[in-house]
C-alpha cells in the first residue's frame, strides 16, 4: 500500500515475509547441521541382488550394515535381470558378471570361483581328482536357462548326456543336490568350502568364475546413503575375497565358520 512516507506491505504481504523469513531461519540451520556432519543419511535404499548371493554371503552383511546405519532402510529386490537403475527400479546392483553396463558407475569387489564338488562320503581322501576319470560319474549341472554359464558350458561338451541326471535353473539349489548325493557338479566356492558336507574334487577354475560387482548410476553415487552402503559393503566382501575367490578348502573341506 502506498502512503506519503513510501510503501507498507499488505496484510497477505506481511504473512508472506512472515513465512521468508520462518524459511531463511530453517536453511541456515539445515546448512549449519551439514557443515558439521550431523545429519545422518537416512531413508530407504533399494538393492537388488540375485538369490545366491543374497543367501549364500550378502544377508550377513547386509544385517552388520542395518546394526551400523539405523536409519537406512534396505528394500532388497531378487532377480537376475537387469533392473533399469536409470528409472530408480533399484539404487544399487549387486551383480555376477564380466561386463557391466558402461551407463554405469561401480566397482569390482572381488572375482567369484567355481570348483567341481562331490559328496565327502562319496569321496573320503582330502585329494583333486584328474577331471577325466569323473566324467563317467552322475553330474548335477545348470538347466538350459542358466547355460550361458561357463561350468554349464564344460558339463554340456565334456559330460555324456545320460551321466546328466539332476539340473536346475537357480544355482541356489546346486550344493544341496550335491550334498544329498545326487551327483557331482560345479559350484562357487564361497558357498561349497563352508559345507561339511561337500568335498572339492577340483582346484577353482579360473575360466568359469565371474566378476562380482557393486553398481549405481552416476547421478546417485554421491548419495550419501548409497555411498556409505556401498563403502560398507566392498569393505566386507574384501574381508571374504579368499573364500569368494577360492584360495581357502584346496581339496579339502572346510568346517562352517572358518
Amino acid at each position: 500500500v502506498r502512503h506519503r512516507t513510501g510503501y507498507a506491505a499488505t496484510s497477505a504481504g506481511e504473512e508472506m515475509v512472515a513465512l521468508a523469513e520462518r524459511m531463511e531461519d530453517d536453511v541456515a540451520s539445515l546448512s549449519r547441521k551439514l557443515a558439521g556432519g550431523a545429519v545422518s543419511p537416512g531413508g530407504e535404499l533399494r538393492v537388488t541382488t540375485n538369490d545366491t548371493l543374497l543367501v549364500g554371503l550378502l544377508t550377513p552383511i547386509f544385517a552388520g550394515f542395518q546394526r551400523q546405519c539405523h536409519d537406512i532402510r534396505l528394500d532388497i529386490v531378487l532377480g537376475n535381470q537387469a533392473l533399469n537403475l536409470s528409472k530408480r527400479d533399484a539404487d544399487v546392483a549387486i551383480r555376477a558378471t564380466d561386463s557391466p553396463p558402461d551407463t554405469l558407475f561401480g566397482r569390482r569387489v572381488a572375482h567369484i570361483a567355481w570348483a567341481l564338488y562331490g559328496r565327502e562320503q562319496d569321496f573320503p581322501e582330502p585329494v583333486v581328482q584328474p577331471i577325466e576319470p569323473l566324467l563317467g560319474h552322475r553330474w548335477i549341472a545348470l538347466g538350459d536357462a542358466l547355460g550361458s554359464f561357463k561350468a554349464a558350458k564344460f558339463v554340456r561338451e565334456h559330460v555324456a548326456a545320460e551321466r546328466i541326471v539332476y539340473k536346475l535353473n537357480t544355482v541356489l539349489g546346486l550344493p544341496e543336490a550335491v550334498e544329498q548325493g545326487i551327483g557331482i557338479g560345479h559350484l562357487p566356492c564361497f558357498i561349497a568350502d563352508r559345507r561339511p558336507g561337500l568335498r572339492r574334487l577340483s582346484p577353482a577354475v579360473p575360466d568359469y568364475g565371474v566378476d562380482l560387482w557393486l553398481l549405481t548410476h552416476p547421478d546417485l553415487k554421491n548419495v550419501p546413503r548409497v555411498r556409505i552402503f556401498m563403502d560398507f559393503v566392498a569393505a566386507e566382501i574384501a574381508r571374504q575375497r579368499p573364500l569368494i575367490e577360492g584360495e581357502r578348502g584346496h581339496g579339502a573341506h572346510m568346517v562352517s565358520g572358518d
